[in-house]
């Protein structure tokens, strides 16, 4: 029981790599999932640029080890994108820019640093909407994914795909929200077993299932351990309102004609994210939410999960405030939360034993060149 905790920086997007350091100390984390988006791409909801990706070489990643071992902290990369459908030019930029991650993940030493790499999948609703379209979107996954994973596994970096269906990542007109291919154990299980590279796993985060009324601890019993490197912390209030009470919790509120849905008086949905009938939240700020965190942890702390426990905030009293005292409060608030049942009771109370981790190890200083898909082909 001394697993590290971590803050997930894109709710820190204005602040600097040296700010963000600041505030995770602030908030007494161990260490950082650094949100490296592609600057130029489609994604506007929860991104952040923390290290700068095309010009990140061994000297950066050098500095990158120095500074986080003198501040006691450790660390991992992600971006959050659409890799198998979508735009096909920004398709190919995003695989290529996942890419250019697990060089930087090899750079700082991979998976003997616990440097990872965070990803989604996507969806591609063009093959989804055929007949056999999940099927087909699994096809499509291993022919993209194969490459990459056999890139990262000789590089020595694992790459971890995070379960969130990307619920709004469509217009609200459109019939579906599943649109990130991992979002269900299912999926997860067929994804491994098409690749079975120990080079790719997860991060399980428990309040996409919350929202499907799935509980958590049972998907954790069903679950390859060997498989969940990193736990999402953020918590999911269900709300039982007119929407759900007109539209049912089994598929998303769908989009109908404004004044139509206004004679008939049936909610409709307000924005892409407004689909399904949830609140975000993070874990003891603010309330209680839907789950039941301390049978969740128990359950992973039982199955014997050593992983980092990283809180992404986008609860909506506290990141989504755009308040940056108000973010800085529910990382503090969770990290509390959090503390009594994955870290140890000492002369200061619950706190982790950092020795147990020691320093990250220096890089070994050697380039890497940029590879692109059409080389991996």
């Amino acid at each position: 029981m001394n697993n590290p905790i971590w803050v997930m920086t894109s709710a820190f997007k204005p602040l600097s790599l040296e700010e963000v350091i600041e505030k995770t100390l602030q908030v007494h984390a161990t260490g950082m999932e650094l949100c490296v988006f592609r600057r130029d791409g489609t994604r506007k909801d929860h991104v952040a640029t923390h290290l700068d990706y095309e010009t990140f070489g061994p000297d950066d990643a050098k500095r990158l080890i120095d500074r986080c071992n003198a501040a006691g902290l450790r660390f991992s990369v992600g971006a959050y994108d659409n890799l198998i459908g979508g735009d096909p030019a920004q398709r190919v930029a995003n695989q290529n820019h996942i890419l250019r991650l697990i060089r930087i993940a090899a750079l700082c030493g991979g998976d003997a640093n616990g440097v990872r790499v965070g990803t989604f999948v996507g969806y591609n609703h063009e093959l989804g909407v055929q007949d056999r379209g999940f099927e087909r979107n699994l096809e499509e996954y291993a022919r993209v994914f194969r490459p990459i994973i056999k890139y990262a596994e000789d590089l020595g970096v694992t790459v971890i795909y995070e379960n969130c269906p990307m619920e709004g990542w469509m217009p609200p007109t459109t019939p579906t929200t599943y649109n990130n291919l991992p979002a269900t154990l299912a999926a997860r299980k067929l994804m491994y077993t098409l690749i079975p590279s120990p080079a790719h796993g997860e991060t399980y985060d428990p309040s996409h299932d919350v929202w499907q009324n799935i509980d958590p601890v049972e998907v954790i019993k069903a679950s390859d351990m060997s498989r969940i490197k990193h736990v999402h912390v953020k918590g999911t209030r269900n709300l039982q309102n007119a929407a759900r009470i007109h539209w049912g919790a089994l598929y998303p509120m769908q989009a109908v004609d404004p004044d139509l849905a206004a004679k008939a008086g049936v909610p409709i949905p307000a924005n892409e994210w407004d689909r399904h009938h949830y609140e975000p939240m993070l874990p003891g700020f603010g309330g209680y939410d839907s789950m039941d965190w301390r049978a969740f942890l128990e359950v992973l702390m039982e199955r014997g999960f050593e992983g980092p426990f990283v809180i992404e905030n986008e609860a909506a009293n506290s990141a989504h405030t755009g308040n940056m005292a108000a973010t800085v409060q529910g990382f503090a608030a969770a990290v509390l939360c959090l503390a009594p049942i994955v870290w140890p009771l000492g002369p200061e109370g619950y706190a982790p034993d950092r020795s147990a981790w020691g320093p990250l190890k220096e890089p070994e200083g050697k380039d890497l060149p940029l590879i692109t898909m059409d080389q991996l082909s």
